[in-house]
């Protein structure tokens, strides 16, 4: 089944870049950015990660929470948090349930190979838990500012 705008986002249960257990219950009452990523300290994900670190005060604003999810290990997220300043919280899917629950697991190719691998897709859940926008296959440069954009759209709306 894939993610759907109108539906509701799956669930999930994987630990933080403290090794706290994270579920979608916990960003229940505010909009939850949950973007997925394919590995830390790579020059695409740091400047995307750079880049929402920058807006975390303006999407709070608009009562928003911006979080990053990889395959990576805990280890590995406090090690890319510390190195570039970041202070959007980052999940570790090991396993890859959030990633293949949000359809972003999917085959890749790149210079004649195919794999596994994390799709770079944003997903942006409501108050409520339902799935309001999907950008699948992002371009880094410019889509932390595009998200943002898309939640002074809705909050207008609403």
């Amino acid at each position: 089944m894939s993610l759907a705008i109108g539906s509701l986002a799956p669930d999930f249960s994987v630990p933080n870049h403290e090794n706290k257990i994270r579920t979608l219950a916990d960003y229940a009452g505010r909009y939850l950015i949950l973007y997925f990523y394919p590995k830390d300290d790579t020059p695409g994900c740091t400047r995307e990660a750079i880049g929402f670190t920058e807006l975390v005060n303006a999407l709070a604003d608009k009562q928003a929470v911006v979080v990053g999810v990889s395959c990576d290990s805990v280890t590995s997220h406090q090690k890319f948090r510390d190195k570039h300043g970041l202070t959007i919280e980052l999940l570790s899917d090991e396993l890859k349930t959030v990633c293949e629950a949000y359809d972003v697991w999917q085959e890749k190719k790149n210079y004649g190979k195919t794999y596994m691998g994390i799709v770079r897709s944003t997903v942006l859940i409501d108050f409520n838990g339902v799935v309001q926008k999907i950008w699948k296959s992002v371009k880094v440069d410019g889509h932390p500012d595009a998200v943002y954009q898309a939640i002074n759209l809705i909050k207008r709306d609403a």
